[in-house]
């Protein structure tokens, strides 16, 4: 493990500790607001606070939720107000490359309101897809809606992972970076299903 990401898991553990509710929901702010910083890593700390009796289960999960529509709000503002070329001049700041850009932006364009929701599953799409959809004006309501729907199933199944793993939750991280093609393959399965019903729908 890399020195830096030692670091940032340390910066999470700490603040998770000290914050409980308050510091996941920062956490997932963050990572939702295009900043660096793995749910993977938020969200099994979570649970593992769960398990020892800190945390409760539905409150993390809900404090994950409320943080990651705070940061994903913060980042469709961007897109909305700003626009691609704003947006590429402060994200690089954070890391954010065009091709991250153009990626969630395709995403948008060929899936509308459904991207904002599946794209949750995938790897780096889902950190970025709020901004095409500020870019698109996608209405607020819908947007919000879709971002909790998507953001559901990934949030309770980190936390209930860490709560199950206990003191071993850091064993995720890792797991999950060397599966993330597992998750694309999915996603993009589910994707391919939605797009053949839609096609058949106009056909017929």
């Amino acid at each position: 493990m890399s020195s830096l990401l030692e670091a940032l898991m340390a910066w999470i553990v700490e603040v998770a500790s000290a914050w409980g509710y308050l510091g996941v929901a920062l956490e997932m702010a963050l990572e939702s607001a295009n900043i660096p910083l793995p749910s993977e890593v938020v969200l099994p700390f979570a649970g593992y606070l769960v398990a020892m009796g800190r945390l409760d289960f539905w409150g993390a999960v809900l404090a994950g939720l409320a943080g990651g529509l705070a940061g994903s709000l913060a980042s469709y503002a961007a897109g909305y107000w700003g626009g691609p070329p704003f947006v590429l001049s402060v994200g690089r700041l954070v890391g954010l490359r065009e091709d991250h850009l153009r990626r969630a932006e395709r995403w948008f364009a060929r899936y509308g309101d459904w991207a904002v929701c599946l794209a949750r599953l995938v790897p780096i799409v889902r950190t970025f897809i709020s901004l095409p959809a500020g870019f698109g004006r996608m209405p607020l309501a819908r947007f919000l809606l879709f971002t909790a729907i998507g953001s559901f199933p990934w949030t309770v199944a980190l936390v209930w992972a860490g709560r199950a793993l206990g003191e071993h939750w850091d064993a995720l991280e890792p797991l999950f970076r060397r599966f993330d093609w597992l998750v694309l393959v999915g996603g993009a399965a589910v994707l391919l299903v939605l797009l053949a019903h839609r096609l058949r729908r106009r056909v017929l």
